[in-house]
């Protein structure tokens, strides 16, 4: 359902400078890509953002979360109805519980995935440094189980708060998650609350005490280590496809099927990792949807292997 007239009234009324339309997400994706959001929302506190949740679900408006924009694609057509950032009002990172053995720490689903690696750092706490480099927030993180080699969030979850679609705020404890590769399923909750997806309001990590110096050298060298196998600083989602669960990884299958390098308009797979989608030229959603149909096609043709996306395809 588009918005009319009285919708965009109460937005401004309600959200003020805080509500832009005709958004260009282009501004708002690690790709540098995608078309007009009809409506696009930064709530300042958590108060203003259960406030829209439970105005658009009445108002049965399309409403879209999202935290810094990676791992995301916008088609050229843009989003109908909202976009909700929570990367004002879900901001903070605290710590919420010490014992001698372990530290609680609760970031909220707005935060950077580096400032909490930062922070961890900073007080000597140990159990934070693989996600080192990744892009993007806590809530995406915690929703996509991000990891690297070193460690996925999996594996430091205490327990997790959510926002269900009926406006109720539930802490779940980890044994009540289920956590499988690049993916947080919460479908428990749809008997309770509709079909809706909840929202994540926050994570609660448990880390153990360490040496600071000890810490951030560590993570000195897995940035090093990064920034020689991966296109850091360029226009990307991230990897663009989750590694199937045997045999070769998705970059390596894209490059031995002779496509590291191929470009289709402004978009080219990454000739430093293949699975890596780099607008090149001002690429267009188009130029990349049309990259990852020849990469998925041909993958599938000299592999026989399907890849699964790790980027969310989104609008129209």
């Amino acid at each position: 359902m588009a918005l009319n007239r009285e919708s965009k009234e109460w937005l401004k009324n309600v959200f003020g400078d805080n509500v832009k339309f005709d958004e260009p997400m282009s501004r708002h994706t690690s790709l540098r890509i995608g078309g007009p959001a009809e409506a696009f929302v930064i709530p300042e506190n958590l108060e203003a953002l259960k406030a829209l949740i439970t105005w658009s679900r009445e108002k049965q408006l399309q409403f879209l979360v999202i935290g810094d924009g990676t791992n995301l694609l916008v088609k050229d057509g843009g989003i109908s109805g909202i976009v909700i950032v929570l990367t004002e009002c879900l901001k903070t990172i605290t710590r919420t519980g010490v014992e001698s053995e372990k530290t609680l720490i609760t970031a909220m689903a707005g935060a950077r995935l580096r400032s909490l690696c930062t922070y961890s750092i900073e007080r000597g706490l140990k159990g934070m440094n693989f996600a080192i480099g990744i892009p993007g927030t806590v809530g995406g993180g915690i929703m996509m189980n991000a990891g690297t080699s070193y460690g996925s969030m999996e594996g430091v979850i205490e327990s997790i708060s959510i926002l269900l679609p009926t406006g109720q705020s539930v802490s779940i404890n980890r044994d009540r998650l289920d956590f499988s590769y690049r993916k947080l399923s919460l479908n428990w909750t749809f008997t309770r609350a509709g079909r809706e997806q909840p929202i994540i309001l926050s994570g609660c990590f448990c880390l153990r005490p360490s040496d600071p110096e000890m810490l951030r050298e560590e993570a000195m060298e897995m940035l090093k280590i990064r920034r020689e196998r991966q296109p850091i600083g360029m226009r990307t989602a991230g990897c663009f496809y989750k590694n199937p669960v045997s045999g070769k990884t998705a970059g390596e299958l894209i490059e031995q099927a002779g496509l590291k390098g191929k470009s289709i308009g402004g978009a080219e797979v990454s000739s430093k990792h293949a699975n890596y989608i780099i607008n090149r030229e001002n690429a267009s959603a188009d130029d990349v949807l049309a990259l990852m149909e020849h990469i998925e096609e041909t993958v599938s043709k000299v592999f026989n292997v399907i890849l699964e996306r790790e980027v969310k395809v989104v609008g129209s």
